[in-house]
């Protein structure tokens, strides 16, 4: 509900998690395309990232892995759509668009004159979709 918000310390403290089929990969591409910087290593297969204004917590997990005990969907590292996702506001969308193809990752469609600012639907080198969305455009 607009306007009502419960006080900061009843709101969780939100983290993102990425699954990825070799942690030592992840942390290459989403450090070199993005500037994640890794904070703390908990265990071999988990390491914390400081993503600038969120952590994210990134996990080795093997493909044809279960989700969950509960359900019967497994991890796969083939393309994969999810209605959520991340949106990675920068500042030179050109330089991380060829930094995403550069490190394996996949532009899958640019918008550069259809809203206020620049955006791109991509996919990391494992399948995770995700946008770019560049600073605002200067109308002429």
């Amino acid at each position: 509900m607009k306007g009502a918000t419960a006080p900061p310390a009843a709101r969780p403290s939100v983290h993102v998690s990425i699954d990825v089929p070799e942690l030592e990969a992840g942390l290459r591409f989403y450090g070199e395309v993005f500037g994640f910087v890794e904070t703390a290593r908990p265990f071999p297969t988990m390491a914390i990232l400081d993503a600038n204004n969120v952590s994210v917590c990134m996990h080795e997990k093997a493909a044809g892995s279960r989700s969950s005990s509960a359900g019967t969907e497994q991890r796969r590292y083939q393309r994969h759509w999810t209605p959520v996702h991340l949106d990675l506001h920068v500042e030179d969308f050109d330089a991380v668009l060829h930094k995403v193809r550069a490190r394996g990752g996949k532009i899958e469609d640019e918008f550069r004159a259809q809203g206020p600012r620049p955006a791109a639907f991509c996919s990391d080198p494992f399948g995770n979709g995700f946008c770019v969305i560049g600073e605002a455009t200067v109308a002429d």
